[in-house]
């Protein structure tokens, strides 16, 4: 008897195109779209059911390179067309793939929405504090001071902080991840992925030509123990080369302040653990300067958008009397065109 053999689990490659890569070399976009690929093989996404939805910019590339369905759509509007995806078929397996130009300039109000809705999205902003694709203008992200085309004598603007927007926006899903992040950047997009509603996605990622080394300062691997930590809920707040460092409410004020175990009477015991579902400490995270949060910051879903949209619509069908289109032509009030007049 012939037995059927069972598919073989997807790999990343499964998810490739033919199509040429083309970003410039050392773009940490490469190594994202990678991570992406592994995240949808872990899951065994189904190709005819994922959708990539994208702006304008470098990161917006990344659908041609995946051997799913995708959309290039117009600067800033990716979150309403993929909202509309998503309402029109739930089922699909939508994700929004923008920079931070592209989600905090012109598509900021577009991006405020989608979160605040909770529509059942990943989205995924590439953040480079620069515009790469137009040669180097300063973005929302860039900081005070940066000198670009656009900028020469230096930015006057303070930076938006894309996760600090998030949460401000209502978003129930916020984390922070780093493009050379080979193990932890997969992870978080596999929570993301697994997250039901919408779930942002910041991921750090270098510009090699305008921007290079931006985020040197905590992802060098030199001093990425120190100057990152990576959170994990129910775990303590710890960081550092040795893991002798750690983060508590500083004494007599409601912010963190990093201190070292064994030091002034500091004990492991003295440190918060992380609570996903905590969204002032969330807040606190996002506002660190040093050490860097990485990781799920923030994590409290409620029921998403579409399937509360789809329940609405059952039940006002169990409620009206229409249930064909001649029904609703024909409800009152009424007029007869065309009768004998006085």
């Amino acid at each position: 008897m012939d037995v059927a053999a069972k598919p073989a689990p997807p790999a990343a490659k499964d998810y490739a195109t033919g199509q040429e890569v083309r970003w410039c070399p050392g773009c940490g976009d490469y190594a994202i779209l990678k991570a992406v690929r592994e995240t949808l093989a872990r899951a065994g996404s189904l190709k005819e059911n994922t959708v990539f939805v994208s702006g304008i910019g470098c990161a917006a590339r990344l659908p041609f390179y995946m051997a799913t369905y995708g959309f290039h759509t117009i600067h800033g509007r990716a979150p309403s067309i993929a909202t509309g995806i998503k309402l029109a078929n739930p089922e699909l397996d939508v994700w929004v793939i923008s920079g931070d130009g592209d989600a905090f300039s012109i598509g900021g109000n577009h991006f405020l929405h989608v979160l605040r809705r909770n529509v059942n999205l990943q989205i995924l902003v590439f953040n480079n504090e620069v515009y790469g694709l137009t040669k180097g203008q300063y973005s929302p992200t860039s900081r005070t001071g940066m000198r670009t085309p656009s900028t020469p004598m230096g930015s006057l603007d303070y930076p938006v902080s894309g996760a600090a927007l998030a949460l401000g926006a209502g978003a129930r899903f916020v984390a922070r991840s780093v493009d050379t992040l080979k193990r932890h950047l997969p992870d978080v997009l596999e929570r993301a992925h697994r997250n039901i509603g919408a779930s942002f996605v910041e991921i750090f990622q270098n510009c090699i030509v305008y921007n290079d080394n931006v985020f040197a300062d905590f992802t060098d691997r030199e001093v990425a123990d120190d100057k990152q930590i990576h959170v994990q809920h129910g775990r303590p707040l710890v960081f550092g080369k040795d893991g002798t460092r750690g983060l508590r409410l500083k004494p007599g004020a409601i912010e963190l302040e990093a201190v070292t175990i064994g030091e002034q009477g500091v004990s492991e015991s003295d440190l918060l653990v992380h609570d996903e579902a905590n969204k002032a400490l969330a807040g606190m995270l996002v506002g660190l300067a040093e050490p860097v949060a990485l990781g799920v910051l923030y994590c409290d879903p409620v029921p998403s958008y579409e399937s509360l949209v789809h329940a609405q619509v059952e039940e006002a069908k169990t409620e009206t009397p229409i249930h064909e289109l001649n029904d609703l032509l024909r409800r009152a009030p009424t007029w007869t065109v065309g009768a004998d007049r006085d």
